[in-house]
């Protein structure tokens, strides 16, 4: 009788802690093929491997979420140092002499149900072993990349192999000895893939994450940005690209007996799914779109008549350098909102624009504007260079070297149309009036070619950005624009070109023909002007001329005060 007691007591406790209230389910996995899993809330899911072969050493299992947390353990009670909750979780388990089986335990950390995909991937005693020397992270052994990012940069981390060892063998010592024989001869190679542009559907992740989460495939599909080797930080920067999916992987290989292993996959939208505000489906922002859909269709006018409406584009250009520095400046030094920082933005923008014109408009110097509107042309040509590969050389992470080499191009190409101002006003009209064109498109659908700018603009906002790797996705709307920007470009400067071909080069400064013609009335005793009031000379000879019709009609002309 008391031991009856005794049962009701403890299975009371149990329900009290959770645990019989938890459903359990088992699913089979297959080596190197996903199975799709579902764990509801209240419910573990134990994970079962069979038939494992004698010569695989050690196994890992991964498991991929969109977005929603899921906790991978070894126990059936997640504990610390036996589970992890992540969205892209993964865990390593050697195995023993005659293991045969073995198991682990999803759940849905959230309270919410959770659907994800997972794979199991066995590995032999020759391959390296990722994770095996973790001293930061909670896991014994730990496959996992980390990943972080902000506004600015994605960091992801990782904790260093060690050499294969056989089953029921002591792994080799980490840090004792340095050699060929230890972990100090392993590489890491670091490998990028980019899921399809603006698309944010889960069915697009699963499908990119089950063609790279071995070696082989990511090898196949990946990109390799770099290779570290043991002595280095396993730390990487990248740069953010919010909105695009990005998957992030390691691969470490014994260069002595040619063998790799993947570390856990691990992707980024760089933006959050579960925020109301500046989610990834609220990217676009109203006052965003606003602002770049107006200075696309500036820019499209000056494009093709920039040079014909000289001050609408000394407008133009001012507005944009001067919106640019101060967006910078303001970023820098408050922490204003973003819709009122790019509202002050915009009114600076104009005070620039109006600077610019009226600076020509007084004094008249065609040289010093163009060379002010050509300086715009150097950016740009500047900033497309240090987009392309060559951005990413070891030697540009220093910001004195960058930050010199860009200035030295940023000047140089208006120095170079010096000579011939004329067509270097027209090229920068059509360049960059058709690249405002694709920033406006920009804002609606997504193109990499905003980022020739935007990591420029990082780089100013961000002192630790020259640690990241700007590469970013190539897709059929990147080409797309790459040719809408080129036709727009080129149909602008040949159209400005065969227009302005017999006019002068440049307009005539206002002012400047108003003091000329001051002057040519005090001098010329011929000029009837010269005996007549300080009334412009066009409105009187107007006057004169109605007075003679009204005179000719019959009409009384009334006295003029």
């Amino acid at each position: 009788m008391p031991s009856s007691w005794l049962m009701y007591i403890f299975l009371y406790v149990l329900v009290c802690d959770g645990v019989v209230a938890q459903m359990e389910n088992r699913v089979v996995f297959l080596f190197n093929t996903f199975q799709n899993v579902n764990v509801n809330a209240n419910e573990t899911v134990q994970a079962v491997v069979s038939r494992i072969p004698p010569e695989v050493a050690f196994i890992t299992l991964q498991f991929h979420t969109q977005y929603s947390n899921a906790t991978l353990s070894y126990t059936r009670m997640p504990g610390l140092g036996l589970s992890l909750t992540a969205v892209d979780s993964g865990l390593l388990s050697p195995l023993i002499p005659g293991q045969t089986k073995l198991s682990w335990f999803l759940l849905a950390p959230d309270g919410d149900s959770v659907a994800g995909t997972g794979v199991i991937l066995p590995y032999t005693s020759s391959d390296p072993v990722p994770g095996s020397c973790n001293l930061e992270f909670d896991l014994d052994i730990d496959p996992n990349v980390y990943l972080h990012y902000n506004l600015f940069e994605t960091t992801i981390r990782f904790a260093p192999a060690n050499i294969g060892y056989s089953r029921g063998s002591n792994p080799p010592a980490c840090d004792t000895e340095v050699g060929e024989n230890t972990r100090w001869r392993l590489r890491y190679d670091i490998y990028q893939y980019f899921l399809p542009e603006s698309d944010l559907s889960e069915q697009s992740l699963i499908t990119s994450i089950q063609s790279v989460a071995n070696v082989q495939t990511m090898r196949e599909h990946g990109k390799r940005i770099m290779t570290l080797s043991s002595n280095d930080k396993t730390e990487v920067v990248f740069s953010s690209i919010p909105g695009q999916g990005v998957i992030y992987s390691v691969i470490v290989k014994d260069p002595v007996l040619n063998t790799s292993s993947s570390y856990i996959p691990v992707h980024t939208y760089a933006c959050s799914f579960s925020s109301t505000l500046d989610g990834c489906d609220t990217l676009g922002k109203i006052s965003t779109r606003i602002f770049f859909t107006i200075a696309g269709l500036a820019g499209l006018f000056v494009c093709f008549f920039g040079h014909r409406f000289f001050k609408c584009e000394l407008f133009c250009m001012g507005f944009g350098f001067a919106a640019f520095l101060f967006f910078v400046l303001i970023t820098r030094t408050t922490k204003l909102d973003y819709d009122i920082r790019l509202t002050l933005t915009a009114v600076i923008g104009v005070v620039g624009g109006v600077i610019l014109v009226m600076s020509w408009w007084r004094f008249g110097s065609v040289m010093s504007c163009v060379v002010a509107v050509g300086l715009m042309l150097g950016f740009l040509i500047s900033s497309i260079v240090f987009f392309t590969p060559v951005g990413d050389i070891q030697v540009f992470r220093s910001n004195v070297v960058f930050w010199v080499t860009f200035s030295c191009i940023v000047v140089a190409v208006p120095l170079f149309f010096v000579r011939w101002p004329r067509e270097g006003n027209i090229t920068t009209c059509g360049v960059a009036g058709a690249y405002a064109v694709v920033l406006a498109v920009n804002a609606y659908i997504y193109t990499s070619l905003s980022y020739i700018t935007l990591n420029i603009l990082k780089r100013f906002l961000n002192d630790n950005f020259s640690k990241a790797f700007t590469d970013v996705p190539f897709q059929d709307i990147d080409f797309i624009m790459i040719t809408v920007w080129v036709v727009l470009g080129v149909s602008g400067i040949v159209l400005q070109l065969y227009r302005e071909r017999t006019r002068s080069f440049f307009p005539p400064s206002p002012y400047l023909m108003w003091l000329q013609e001051r002057e040519r009335r005090k001098t010329n005793v011929l000029d009837p002007s010269h005996h007549t009031s300080s009334l412009p000379s066009r409105l009187l000879a107007r006057a004169r001329q109605l007075t003679g019709r009204r005179e000719s009609a019959g009409e009384r002309t009334p006295l003029l005060l």
